[in-house]
């Protein structure tokens, strides 16, 4: 919703979405993450970054856009998952993400390495405060 002056009076609107502005998804990691996650307390799922994201305890984990998944590991503890082929830094408008990573398809889609990524967000996760 957004507040807007119209004819001496603030109203509320719904925003309107531009065209072209679909979140780029990608179902298939979508329900990957989502089998994967089964079962952890505290998870929630929402629509973020133009895909979908998970919050545990309300810190971000990880999300599935249709250009790959992202999975946070925390600041300088992302090295180990660099080196990997696939893994690539998580890149905002040129701004790198220290701490995220983006695996493209041909790494998520390998269950171990997929597997290995968010045990690491995990347990990166559980060293934070929940909010």
């Amino acid at each position: 919703m957004r507040a807007i002056w119209q004819n001496g009076v603030w109203t509320l609107r719904k925003r309107r979405r531009l065209a072209g502005s679909a979140m780029a998804r990608d179902k298939g990691l979508e329900e990957l993450l989502e089998d994967d996650l089964k079962g952890v307390r505290g998870l929630v799922q929402k629509p973020m970054f133009g895909g979908m994201a998970w919050l545990l305890h309300g810190n971000l984990l990880c999300g599935a856009r249709e250009d790959g998944m992202l999975v946070r590991l925390g600041k300088d503890k992302d090295t180990w998952a660099l080196k990997l082929p696939g893994i690539a830094p998580m890149d905002i408008q040129g701004r790198i993400m220290n701490g995220w990573v983006r695996a493209s398809q041909g790494a998520y889609g390998n269950d171990a390495l997929r597997a290995k990524l968010l045990d690491a967000a995990l347990a990166f996760n559980h060293t934070l405060p929940k909010k």
